[in-house]
């Protein structure tokens, strides 16, 4: 956590083309462990070679689209507002903090890429939770972060049991927000109950199975504006 908080304001202060750029990185590394990552899911996950395949080149895809986005986001999700008076307004998004990633169970590597992708971009740093059945993806993953241009501190990676950590993640008042997927009704409960005394925003998604394929759904922009805060500047026009 410590590492996160520290880490957050240069990484936001990067220029988003170079986040992109980063991003890019990412997914080349990972590219580059298209072998070991089918092997390792094929061996810990139903469907064999032919479901990792298909889970690691969509995980790749997913970090190229991103990181396509990190300078283009901003002109969709932000605006210039029309206002009465001799005023340029302004609305424009900046990075929410430092969030907590909770990856869902299964689809142990789209899942965790898909959720952390578009809280990064937008120059969020990040402490996640990989999938507690199938861990072995987040510990390559790892690898991925450390040899592509990563800064440390922005990705934190986490393997361990929800059970034991969901609470502490709810409860931390460092963390700024939470994007989770795959949770029980009873997790969501523990996070949303435990965000409530320290207001962090909770967003847990209801993708699961399939719909981690949907390119519609889960490369859409909209995803991160979900951990970013509007900045709204005003400024005199004319005499």
């Amino acid at each position: 956590m410590v590492a996160a908080r520290k880490a957050q304001k240069s990484w936001a202060a990067r220029a988003a083309y170079n986040r992109g750029q980063i991003l890019y990185r990412m997914a080349e590394m990972l590219e580059g462990k298209r072998s070991e990552f089918i092997d390792a899911i094929a061996a810990t996950c139903e469907g064999g070679v032919r479901r990792a395949t298909k889970e690691v080149d969509a995980a790749i895809d997913c970090l190229v689209n991103f990181a396509g986005w990190a300078d283009k986001y901003a002109q969709v999700v932000g605006c210039n507002n029309p206002v009465a008076g001799p005023f340029y307004n302004f609305t424009a998004p900046e990075a929410t903090g430092v969030v907590g990633v909770i990856a869902p169970n299964d689809e142990p590597l789209l899942g965790l890429v898909a959720m952390l992708a578009p809280v990064i971009v937008s120059g969020n740093t990040a402490v996640v939770l990989g999938s507690e059945t199938h861990p072995l993806c987040t510990s390559i993953f790892a690898e991925v972060c450390a040899t592509s241009d990563v800064p440390g501190g922005v990705v934190n990676l986490l393997t361990g049991k929800r059970g034991e950590l969901l609470e502490h993640f709810a409860s931390h008042r460092d963390l700024n927000a939470i994007a989770a997927a795959g949770c029980s009704a009873k997790q969501r409960t523990v996070l949303e109950l435990g965000a409530a005394d320290n207001l962090k925003r909770v967003r847990v998604s209801a993708l699961k199975g399939r719909a981690w394929y949907d390119v519609r759904q889960v490369h859409s922009p909209y995803r991160i504006e979900r951990f970013v805060e509007m900045k709204t500047v005003w400024h005199p026009v004319g005499s």
